[in-house]
């Protein structure tokens, strides 16, 4: 069984287009392990993979065979006004444990409603109301997902784009809040922090300076789209730009190095291209490979055929 300490370096998402590219460098003898080295795990989102048969199955178990794999979560819908969704945590127990996953993580938002007593997806992760109340209530249910699983989990910061006119607390004290509450780790999203910085005109230096570093075991970096001087969104569908590549830097200095996955969900470009990127985030955490992150002690990693 995989154990959280062997989610370090630099990850990718895996995307069903990237998987024959990758096993493609992985196998051919005459390519260079420099090539793909620096992708030390994959992330998969398990509602993509729970039951999944045929060539599915046979190319998420060459996966398992050769690299640590997180998960992060789609729709458990920690906001959400229903019930957790426990047939579902179930089938993810059991998704982790027969593929050697130690790590799971979910958004701090809400995509589910209930609409004339019937509970259903919104397919969009929208913001909680940054209230006590709130904090409460997410904690326990990050609480009982936690006992379902029989393991720490992860939240992770979401971007939002309207604000619950309700919310009575900073998205940073809501954040901290919870993490304290539900006593769970932090999937700390370097990206939406610059989002929602320029959007809400907030210091995303010192939100930053206000996470518990002690509980970060896992970030996501990504590009997004401009829509104007003021909005941006997060798309994952652009390369990662100056400030928040800064931002990344900034937090190694401050919390050490943390594994830490490129995100790209549309527009994805040939492997090649992504791994100037993957590339990028390992020579930024090679300049404090000394300083390990304290929740993790993880540290940068060339990964290499075996």
């Amino acid at each position: 069984m995989a154990v959280l300490a062997d989610i370090k370096g630099v990850g990718l998402g895996l995307k069903r287009e990237l998987i024959p590219q990758i096993q493609r460098l992985f196998n051919d003898k005459d390519v260079p392990d420099s090539k793909i080295a620096n992708i030390n795990f994959v992330e998969i989102a398990p509602e993509n993979w729970i039951g999944a048969g045929g060539k599915a199955s046979a190319d998420l178990a060459w996966f398992v065979e050769r690299y640590p794999i997180a998960c992060h979560g789609l729709c458990l819908s920690l906001g959400g006004p229903d019930s957790l969704n426990v047939d579902f945590l179930k089938q993810v127990k059991q998704f982790l444990s027969a593929n050697k996953i130690p790590l799971y993580t979910e958004h701090l938002s809400f995509c589910s409603d209930i609409q004339n007593g019937k509970a259903g997806y919104l397919y969009d992760l929208l913001p909680i109301p940054f209230t006590e109340e709130a904090v409460k209530y997410v904690a326990q249910r990050i609480r009982q997902t936690q006992d379902l699983l029989g393991q720490r989990i992860a939240i992770e910061n979401t971007s939002f784009y309207v604000s619950a006119p309700i919310s009575s607390m900073a998205e940073i004290d809501f954040l901290n809040a919870v993490l304290t509450e539900a006593d769970c780790n932090l999937h700390l999203d370097v990206n939406n922090i610059y989002v929602n910085s320029i959007n809400y005109g907030f210091d995303a230096s010192q939100f930053l300076r206000r996470i518990p570093g002690e509980r970060i075991v896992y970030s996501h970096i990504a590009g997004h789209l401009q829509v104007d001087a003021g909005l941006l969104v997060d798309t994952h569908s652009e390369n990662i730009i100056d400030p928040v590549w800064a931002l990344l830097d900034e937090a190694y200095q401050l919390f050490g190095v943390f594994p830490t996955l490129l995100e790209r969900d549309t527009s994805i470009p040939p492997l090649p291209k992504l791994m100037i990127e993957v590339n990028k985030i390992t020579d930024i955490q090679s300049q404090y490979a000394s300083n390990n992150s304290p929740a993790g002690q993880y540290q940068s990693g060339v990964r290499s055929r075996p």
